[in-house]
């Protein structure tokens, strides 16, 4: 009867061991997930070219349109606001061609 008993204790020793690499796996894409979206702001200086019920839409000094939030300022003029860095890598990533 002792070999029943080994081999309950394999089983739950082998469902042990996937788990805690389920587990890590699911640790690990959390954190890059969380690295990923985090915002990485710089100031840049951009030309208003909308204004809209959502915010105004400027475009950065290298072509790339970003909603700059509420602002009272008029198409083309110039402000300084922060940018977030990631959009604009993932906008190249989905636009190539740039």
């Amino acid at each position: 009867m002792s070999f029943n008993s080994g081999a309950k204790n394999s089983g739950r020793s082998s469902l042990y061991l996937i788990g805690g690499v389920i587990g890590a796996g699911a640790i690990i894409l959390f954190a890059y997930l969380m690295w990923y979206v985090a915002p990485e702001e710089n100031m840049e200086r951009v030309r208003v070219i909308a204004v809209t019920a959502d915010g105004c839409i400027a475009e950065t000094m290298d072509g790339f349109a970003v909603n700059i939030g509420s602002c009272d300022a008029e198409p083309d003029e110039y402000l300084v606001v922060p940018v977030d860095k990631k959009v604009r890598e993932r906008a190249a990533m989905m636009n190539p061609t740039r």
